[in-house]
């Protein structure tokens, strides 16, 4: 099964759009803070984040979905920065601090590449907003030597229409988180305006362009829509309107992860209930509003 992006590599809309993502970095909007800062210049907005690429790490993960892993792993890439400031992010080395190393666009097609060889099942690119002009690059130079996984676009829904323009036709499978159904705690939390109210137009353009999550014979997800959310103590996250937002202006079949791993990190001691571990009857009751909301295919 061919990739969506090889189809634009023939047409040379793949070079065509990896050259429009760079041009807006000059005055950068490629996220739905549109912080406008001119990054080929060095200078950088709310990801931290200038003109370069740089990675934490990247590997066969075996602790994605199930549709994504298999046998041989969702091939993985770790992007540092992040254009979310989350107070009890569990990664906050990576997307705070930046911590990892700066590579080129010809060494990231090279690991995309080597994901291959390694038997993964897919190209998972982590927390990509703020370098889609370097993915795009690369992938087209890894397309050119003959790249097929199809893409996985795992970010934190705080996206903009430019970048989903630019991934029309490229990404294969789109995986948002869904944060927050509420963007007053949102804001307080993540630093991010209106971010349901962003979020949902970016996941309904995500489900426009590859619709309900489908498989193949083996049971690995090949295109589609897969949304993430993790519950938070306290109800926080207003778990109910985001399940109902999935099943009535999504899809009833939409393919939920209700993430039950939250503990307290980064600066989440100060924020109560953050400061707590969720409770399995939080949990339990997020399950339930799912499934009374109407959605029924979620892990």
């Amino acid at each position: 099964m061919e990739a969506s992006y090889r189809q634009l590599l023939k047409t040379g809309e793949l070079k065509e759009k990896s050259g429009k993502a760079r041009e807006r970095l000059s005055c950068c909007y490629l996220c739905a803070h549109a912080c406008r800062v001119n990054r080929l210049q060095g200078a950088k907005g709310i990801c931290q984040v200038d003109e370069s690429a740089q990675i934490s790490g990247y590997g066969p993960h075996f602790g994605e979905e199930s549709v994504l892993v298999g046998r041989g792993g969702s091939g993985t890439i770790f992007f540092t920065g992040c254009n979310l400031r989350c107070v009890f992010c569990q990664n906050w080395e990576i997307s705070h601090l930046r911590k990892g190393d700066q590579i080129s666009v010809e060494e990231l097609a090279a690991i995309m590449l080597e994901l291959e060889a390694g038997g993964c099942h897919n190209i998972n690119l982590v927390t990509p907003t703020p370098y889609l002009p370097q993915i795009l690059a690369a992938l087209e130079i890894a397309a050119r030597q003959g790249l097929n996984l199809p893409v996985v676009y795992n970010c934190g829904g705080y996206e903009s229409p430019t970048a989903l323009e630019l991934l029309d036709g490229v990404v294969d499978i789109y995986m948002p988180d869904l944060k927050f159904g509420d963007d007053r705690q949102a804001f307080a939390l993540t630093g991010a305006k209106n971010y349901f109210s962003a979020a949902k137009a970016a996941i309904t353009e995500m489900h426009r362009q590859v619709g309900d999550l489908r498989l193949d014979t083996d049971g690995i997800a090949y295109r589609g829509l897969i949304v993430r959310h993790l519950v938070l103590p306290g109800n926080l996250a207003a778990t109910e309107k985001i399940v109902r937002f999935l099943a009535e202006e999504i899809s009833p079949h939409t393919y939920l992860n209700l993430m039950d791993q939250y503990y307290p990190a980064f600066r989440a001691e100060k924020f109560p209930p953050l400061n707590r571990r969720l409770h399995t009857h939080e949990y339990e009751a997020a399950v339930e509003t799912a499934k009374a909301a109407g959605l029924y295919r979620f892990a």
